[in-house]
């Protein structure tokens, strides 16, 4: 690991959180431990030297282990020093004494590919005294903040350093919820914030979200993406400009290092809004930061004799305390534009299995007076639980000779109900993330006799988050009353239930290749004849040609499940991970719970449909700080705009450009007063025909400056499409 005195060689580190189904403990650093790394009220110290670090969360059950390489890679690239995951033991020991370690649970693939890629798990962790792995382990805890802004947390020891373990770059996202996004001016300017007062490690919660594959989902109703509108998307993508701007942060902040982490800041008034935290450590070593905490008007401020210009809820970066080299609410990096298109690979053929209803009661192998809790009773070997009874009607009763049908009411802990009567469905009910509880209550058809109710309770998700959610209840604990009845209301509670764990077709896999070959499939036009409740699907397809992700696109579907190694549970679009698909003949198994139209289920690929970039003539540049700062006398560097489409891409058009004051965001820019008539063809001589392309932004360039003394800008908008082989 190098001497004290040498440069840290540890640059990157892989930091573990052991989770049992949640977060237990974060198990890192001691005080003044004799070994590579400690800690003291500033920050973390490598090898003797205090450190920033900038790390981000990558959970490896939430990807697989072909993309690992890629993302790890994409995070160092973005200037991440640490990785974080937690350790999913819910996944590694799904049962006690039942251990899984294998693809994407292969933590020790993780770690190594993490590794090969510069980070690696520090080693001198095991040998620090008295250190327990997986444990409560007091000597070696570290408070820490979670949330959208920590600049107002504060340790609760004084030799502690101030540090963010969970920045949250967006949110999860729920059933029936809106998909929120964190722009990336708020979180860097979060970030920013975070640091001038004195922080020293920030992690992005999520850095890459992923999927949650199969059943992991928690919740209750939170859906199988897990895409946390982080820098990097759900299917490994890059998003812009959230990666590209935090890359730049990251590179400002990193020029700061050696003051912040040697001194606390001095706070200067600049105006009602605005202040600078500077940190001045040894004559020579200045950092500072400008922030406008308003979040409605541009600030003038006036800072070592020297006019700065802040945008609205903004900070600017000065590591000289002179040059800013960036402003968190000026982003420079592109944006790019990603849609959903159309595979190449033929409509699905699909073949159908309709769930057996009749036979219920006949296959329950539990029987209780009263209604049990869900789980207590599935043991989460399924999401589905049926709650069987009879209810005797007498030939006499009134509502038989015309009169008004019974009504149902039926109280569930959650989280969703469908009601059966006579194998017929009756009616179904929702909570929400809000209020997981469901009520029913609907007219039910009986005929005089025996009549069956079957209730299908569901769960969306296990609760993973809250106080005491392990005491949390789901599925039908009543009351369960009929009213209509001649003498009076009939209380079904506490009568006779059978009950049955999960699915016919679930008890058959039907969703495996030796499941699904074990009955008789429908198929022709008997598919979509009836859009029937609790029906299952069956279609083969070949894996589209090209490196674009995948995803099947179940717009046409209701509310359900489906398996191509059970990637997820109701969504709209499910993540196709590549890696899973085999060149022909790829199974794929639906299972739809109320109605749906299968014929329009499609297989989509996720690229890059267009690059925006607006940028201004002065904008921040670190490459002219260096100039500055180091006396260089090289010319002064403008700002370039940067335009790349994804790989296997080509620029194809230019949609819109314009230098001078244009306006409107990417999809929507409009020409201002000042336009250089030369712009859009400026743009297509230097972008036609390549993937990336970079113009300086300078009046030279496009023909003479079009409104002097005055700030321009440059905002294009290019199309992206494949790059055509050539013919041989």
């Amino acid at each position: 690991m190098g001497s004290k005195s040498s440069p840290p060689s540890i640059s990157l580190l892989l930091l573990l959180l052991v989770v049992v189904v949640v977060v237990v403990e974060v198990v890192l650093l001691v005080p003044g431990a004799e070994c590579g790394v400690a800690y003291d009220r500033k920050a973390i110290i490598i090898n003797g030297q205090r450190r920033v670090l900038i790390s981000g969360s990558i959970h490896y059950p939430r990807s697989t282990p072909e993309m690992w390489e890629g993302l790890v890679q994409k995070a160092k690239d973005g200037g991440l020093d640490v990785i974080q995951t937690y350790v999913f033991w819910n996944g590694h020991e799904p049962s006690p004494g039942n251990y899984n370690f294998e693809e994407r649970y292969d933590l020790v693939r993780f770690i190594k590919t993490a590794h090969k890629a510069g980070f690696g798990f520090p080693v001198w962790l095991k040998y620090v005294p008295g250190i327990s792995f997986r444990t409560d382990n007091e000597p070696f805890k570290i408070n820490a903040c979670n949330g959208f802004y920590c600049d107002a947390f504060t340790p609760n020891r004084p030799y502690k350093p101030m540090m963010w373990t969970e920045a949250w770059s967006g949110w999860f996202t729920e059933f029936g919820g809106t998909v929120r996004e964190r722009p990336v001016e708020d979180l860097a300017f979060a970030v920013a914030r975070f640091i001038q007062k004195g922080g020293s490690f920030i992690n992005y919660y999520m850095y890459h979200g992923g999927t949650n594959f199969g059943r992991t989902a928690g919740g209750p109703f939170i859906t199988t993406s897990y895409d946390y509108d982080a820098p990097i998307d759900e299917y490994g993508l890059i998003r812009e400009p959230k990666y590209g701007h935090l890359k730049e942060l990251h590179r400002a902040i990193k020029l700061c290092e050696q003051a912040l982490v040697s001194t606390d800041p001095t706070v200067t008034s600049l105006g009602s809004m605005q202040e600078a935290h500077v940190f001045t450590s040894q004559p020579g070593v200045c950092a500072a930061f400008l922030a406008n905490y308003n979040t409605n008007s541009i600030a003038r401020v006036m800072f070592n004799n020297v006019h700065y210009n802040l945008p609205p809820w903004s900070i600017s970066i000065l590591p000289d305390c002179r040059n800013v080299v960036f402003n968190t609410a000026k982003v420079g990096t592109q944006t790019s534009q990603m849609q959903m298109w159309a595979a190449d690979a033929p409509s699905l053929m699909w073949e159908r299995y309709d769930e057996e209803i009749g036979s219920l009661a006949d296959t329950s192998s539990i029987t209780s007076t009263g209604l049990l809790e869900q789980i207590n009773v599935t043991r989460d070997t399924s999401d589905y639980l049926w709650y069987i009874t009879s209810v005797d009607v007498s030939p006499s009763e009134r509502f038989l000779q015309g009169g008004q049908l019974p009504s149902l009411t039926v109280q569930s802990a959650g989280h969703a109900l469908h009601i059966f009567v006579n194998g017929e469905l009756s009616g179904s009910a929702y909570g929400t993330r809000e209020d997981r509880r469901v009520t029913y209550t609907g007219n039910v058809n009986l005929r005089a006799g025996s009549n069956r109710i079957a209730l299908l309770s569901v769960a969306i998700g296990l609760p993973n988050v809250g106080v005491h959610y392990e005491l949390w209840n789901t599925g039908v604990l009543g009351p369960v009353v009929i009213h209509g009845f001649d003498e009076g209301r009939r209380d079904l509670t506490w009568q006779q239930w059978s009950y049955q764990v999960g699915l016919k077709g679930e008890s058959m896999n039907l969703n495996s290749l030796e499941g699904a070959t074990s009955v008789e499939w429908m198929s022709g036009s008997l598919v979509v004849q009836t859009q029937q409740p609790l029906t299952w699907y069956r279609a083969y397809f070949d894996a589209p040609g090209g490196d674009d992700p995948l995803a099947l696109d179940m717009g046409s579907m209701g509310k359900g499940q489906f398996s191509s190694a059970k990637i997820g549970v109701e969504m709209l679009r499910y993540h196709v991970p590549r890696s899973w698909l085999q060149p022909t003949r790829n199974l794929l198994v639906v299972f739809e719970e109320l109605g749906g139209d299968a014929t329009k289920i499609s297989l989509v690929k996720r690229s890059v449909s267009s690059v925006c970039a607006d940028v201004s003539e002065w904008h921040p540049n670190i490459k002219n700080w260096k100039i500055e700062s180091y006396g260089q006398t090289e010319e002064f560097r403008r700002p370039k705009v940067h335009l790349r489409c994804a790989s296997g891409q080509s620029i194809s058009a230019i949609k819109f450009a314009s230098f001078g004051t244009p306006s409107g965001t990417c999809g929507n820019f409009q020409q201002g007063t000042c336009h250089s008539p030369d712009s859009h063809i400026v743009l297509e001589k230097k972008c036609i025909g390549r993937q990336a392309c970079a113009v300086a932004i300078s009046p030279n360039n496009f023909g003479g400056d079009p409104c002097p003394n005055v700030m321009k800008r440059v905002a294009v908008e290019a199309i992206c499409s494949p790059t055509l082989e050539p013919i041989p």
